[in-house]
């Protein structure tokens, strides 16, 4: 019973270290990266002026009323 505490300490360390780098690297290559590229894909033809004119005439802004 002696180091009992030492030896399973160690055990759930190497344990808790590589749960959350797996978590870590599942995260960026499953969310992070997938996100960034429908950022990419939406952002290649958003055109603002076209939504603003949108937004404004469908009367979302006050400041800007509709024609």
């Amino acid at each position: 019973m002696r180091r009992l505490l030492a030896r399973r300490m160690k055990f759930h360390l190497l344990g808790a270290f590589l749960v959350s780098v797996g978590c870590a690297t599942l995260y960026k290559f499953g969310i992070a990266e997938a996100r960034k590229r429908a950022y990419t894909e939406f952002y290649k033809s958003y055109d603002p002026m076209k939504d603003f004119e949108a937004m404004k005439a469908a009367g979302v802004f006050e400041s800007a009323p509709p024609k």
